[in-house]
């Protein structure tokens, strides 16, 4: 399925010098040095929603890395060199996401792939990757928790910090049970995001010798002034003790906001890439009863509390935050987005920033892609400053293992301690 972006790809109209690196099996450039840091900057190639729906999680995700980056570049770079980012606007879209990497590879020429948003738009991606395997570009910690870019055959095209979705649904279901809701629906995006979240979700029930209760889909893209009526009755009808959401913060919000109106009434779980904080404003903004909508909501993380100040990486991140507060570069701006100052997914943007300037660092002044996997895999037992160390290697392509829980206090996320007294 995922071979398809490329085969599109080669059809289109103004892929002719595609086709002809394709045959080659090598992109323009190779072998003459060409490497995304040939001039000085190390060049970080990125393509992520900064429009449409989803606009938000490409923004945040953008503003925690780029407040790191300029710390790096203002003490010097990466021995002497600048990281610079080259960007593009998906829309959180395949097609446009696949045609920014042709433009970031082809014509950017850039060092790596970094800051993607999203499991369909990753997922287009990973076979260009491996078609052009001999030119060691790899993507760095795509905001996904998604399994395609974990294991064969293009799991050795990608680093990831965050853990997965598996982890992330397994650790819902497995609280859910505990407390006695095992009938668990799913409500998820009808995309390649979706089902893997789906079928996170029956696998860790299966565990539990239990079926998925009940399901319900809808069209990537959909905005929070839809109605999700028909997947709220839907769900209803199953009689479920919980649902788990797989989708972004839009769609998950319009469906919490009728789910509440429609009278199902059960915890609703969001997994980490829904934008917890978007997701909370479009629920609560001009309400007066907003607690009504956000008292049964609990959302994974794969990053801590952004307040809490007794994790160093925090303090860093928000201190960076508050002193550069970055901006997405104004010829990408299409639509209003009021920036927040501080989310899960600007700290997340901030420690992938983080530790791909300690595995740049790790190069050296020998800066080629070539030595970019070795980099990696040197990281063994790295301190990021979240309290879990980071390791690396052949096997091991995922930084991080932890998942957190929250839940909404006083009109914030906060950590879920006792999941008995908030649901059962």
């Amino acid at each position: 399925m995922v071979e398809s972006g490329l085969a599109a790809l080669l059809s289109a109209p103004w892929a002719a010098s595609l086709r002809a690196a394709v045959s080659a099996n090598v992109l323009p450039g190779s072998g003459s040095g060409a490497d995304g840091a040939e001039a000085g900057d190390i060049v970080l190639g990125v393509s992520a929603a900064f429009s449409g729906p989803s606009r938000g999680l490409g923004t945040e995700l953008y503003r925690g890395a780029a407040a790191c980056f300029a710390h790096v570049n203002d003490f010097g770079g990466i021995n002497g060199r600048r990281i610079a980012l080259k960007m593009y606007d998906d829309g959180y879209q395949p097609d446009p996401c696949v045609e920014n990497t042709m433009q970031l590879m082809l014509e950017d020429q850039v060092f790596l792939l970094f800051g993607y948003v999203g499991t369909p738009t990753v997922t287009r991606v990973l076979p260009i990757l491996k078609k052009f395997q001999s030119e060691n570009i790899y993507m760095f910690f795509p905001f996904t928790g998604a399994q395609p870019q974990r294991q064969p055959p293009y799991g050795e095209f990608a680093f990831n910090l965050r853990a997965s979705y598996g982890q992330e649904t397994a650790g819902l279901v497995d609280n859910f049970v505990r407390i006695g809701r095992r009938r668990i629906g799913v409500f998820y995006q009808m995309d390649a995001y979706g089902r893997s979240g789906w079928a996170g979700v029956r696998s860790a029930l299966a565990r539990h010798g239990e079926r998925i209760t009940g399901e319900a889909t809808y069209g990537r893209g959909a905005k929070f002034t839809g109605s999700m009526r028909q997947q709220v009755e839907i769900l209803k009808g199953a009689a479920p003790d919980a649902v788990i959401c797989i989708g972004s913060y839009a769609a998950c919000a319009a469906f919490a906001r009728d789910a509440v109106d429609l009278g199902l009434e059960v915890p609703i779980a969001n997994l980490s890439f829904v934008g917890s904080e978007n997701l909370l404003n479009l629920l609560t903004e001009g309400r007066e009863d907003s607690e009504r909508y956000t008292r049964l909501l609990v959302n994974s993380q794969v990053v801590p509390s952004y307040e809490d100040l007794s994790i160093p990486a925090v303090r860093e991140y928000r201190e960076l935050m508050e002193r550069y507060d970055p901006q997405v570069p104004e010829e990408l701006v299409k639509e209003e987005y009021a920036a927040l100052p501080q989310s899960f997914g600007s700290l997340e943007g901030f420690l992938n920033a983080k530790l791909l300037a300690e595995i740049l660092r790790r190069l050296g002044g020998d800066v080629r892609r070539a030595r970019l996997e070795q980099a990696v895999f040197s990281v063994s037992d790295f301190d990021l400053g979240v309290g879990e160390r980071v390791s690396f290697g052949p096997d091991r392509r995922q930084g991080l293992q932890t998942v957190y829980y929250t839940m909404v206090e006083d009109g914030h996320f906060v950590p879920l301690e006792d999941w008995q007294a908030k649901f059962a």
